[in-house]
C-alpha cells in the first residue's frame, strides 16, 4: 500500500478545511478554534490553528493523506512541521478576494522552499460573483506556464477531485524521473 502526503495551503478563508472536508472518506480531524477578533470573526466564526487531515482511498494499492495548514501567520510555525514528508501541495486561493493575493503567492514561495516537490494552484470560489478567471490570477500572482493553475470550488466534490487528480498527475511524474 502507497501513501501520498499531500498538504493544502493557502491564506485564511481561502478554503482549505472546506476543500478537505468536500473529499475525505473519514470524518475530518480538525483544530479550529473560535475567533475572538471582530474583523475575521465577520468572514468565519472559526480558524484552524494547527491542521486538519482528512484521507481519501483511492484504490486497493493508493491512499492520499491530505494536511490543511493554518492561513495565519501567527500559526506558520506549523507549516514547516506539515510539509515534512510531503510528496506534494496544494496552494488555496480565494479568487474573489485579491487582497489575499499577494498572501497566497507569499506562502507559495515559502512552501517550495521547504521541498522541491510538484504544486498545484487552486484558483478557489470560482462560483463567487466576484471571482477571477484562473488565467487572470496566473498573471497577478505571477505563476509561471509549466505550473497548474486549476479552476476550483471547494464545498463541489468533483473540483477538489480534479484538483488533486492533477496534483497527483504531476507527483508521479515526478517520481518516474527518479
Amino acid at each position: 500500500m502507497q501513501t501520498v502526503k499531500m498538504v493544502i495551503t493557502g491564506p485564511f478563508s481561502a478554503g482549505k478545511t472546506e476543500f478537505i472536508r468536500a473529499i475525505s472518506e473519514i470524518e475530518v480531524v480538525s483544530t479550529d478554534q473560535q475567533i475572538t477578533s471582530a474583523a475575521e470573526k465577520l468572514e468565519k466564526p472559526s480558524t484552524t490553528v494547527a491542521m486538519d487531515f482528512g484521507r481519501i482511498t483511492v484504490d486497493d494499492d493508493l491512499v492520499l493523506y491530505l494536511f490543511g495548514t493554518p492561513g495565519q501567520r501567527r500559526f506558520d510555525f506549523m507549516w514547516e512541521i506539515l510539509a515534512e514528508g510531503m510528496l506534494g501541495f496544494v496552494v488555496m486561493v480565494d479568487s474573489a478576494k485579491p487582497e489575499t493575493f499577494r498572501e497566497a503567492k507569499s506562502i507559495l514561495e515559502t512552501f517550495r522552499a521547504y521541498a522541491p516537490t510538484p504544486y498545484v494552484v487552486a484558483a478557489n470560489k470560482q462560483d463567487h460573483p466576484d471571482a477571477w478567471a484562473a488565467e487572470d490570477l496566473r498573471i497577478a500572482l505571477r505563476i509561471e506556464d509549466g505550473v497548474k493553475l486549476l479552476p476550483c470550488v471547494a464545498k463541489d466534490k468533483e473540483s477538489v477531485k480534479n484538483v488533486l487528480l492533477e496534483l497527483l498527475y504531476s507527483i508521479l511524474e515526478e517520481m518516474d524521473k527518479q
